[in-house]
């Protein structure tokens, strides 16, 4: 398998799918926001805080590039703004685009003391943010998963284009 790749925005569910994914698949997890954090050593607003989000960018590019092979990469929700890392990811893997709807991000990452994004931005901002990242996310993608629906769905769709990839790499 190769490396698989979620993006979308903050709260679209990458990481629990990418867990469920990567348990399905008998493959290793990875979060990268997590990964970051441990690491550099600090936190997500630590790093933001001391250094900037350009800096934080630049620790996503480094850090997405030391994956390959049989894993389950959650991004995090800027990760694939950058056209770079997504080439990176769509060459050395698949991406996959989580489209959720932004009330249902939102009703998730609201309150969220390790999202700084979300700390310093109203909901008419993050709206934007997401009206904004949305048609990046949807050109950097290889796949685009409709994730308004049961967890199990998004999973076995994923699955499904996994193992198409599989066969035609067998051909």
């Amino acid at each position: 398998m190769r490396t698989v790749y979620l993006c979308g925005f903050m709260g679209c569910g990458k990481s629990h799918i990418g867990r469920m994914l990567a348990r399905a698949r008998g493959v290793r997890f990875v979060d990268l926001d997590r990964y970051i954090v441990e690491q550099e050593g600090m936190t997500i607003p630590e790093i933001f805080e001391k250094y900037g989000e350009p800096h934080f960018r630049e620790l996503e590019v480094k850090y997405i590039r030391s994956f390959s092979g049989d894993a389950v990469v959650a991004t995090g929700g800027g990760a694939m703004l950058r056209d770079e890392t997504a080439e990176f990811a769509r060459e050395n893997g698949t991406v996959y685009f989580l489209n959720t709807a932004f009330e249902t991000c939102y009703n998730r990452i609201k309150g969220d003391a390790n999202r700084p994004l979300v700390q310093a931005n109203t909901k008419e901002q993050l709206k934007e943010l997401y009206d904004k990242r949305f048609p990046v996310y949807r050109k950097n993608c290889t796949y685009e998963i409709n994730s308004n629906t049961e967890d199990r769905n998004i999973v076995s769709e994923i699955t499904k284009f996994v193992e198409m990839e599989r066969k035609q790499s067998e051909c």
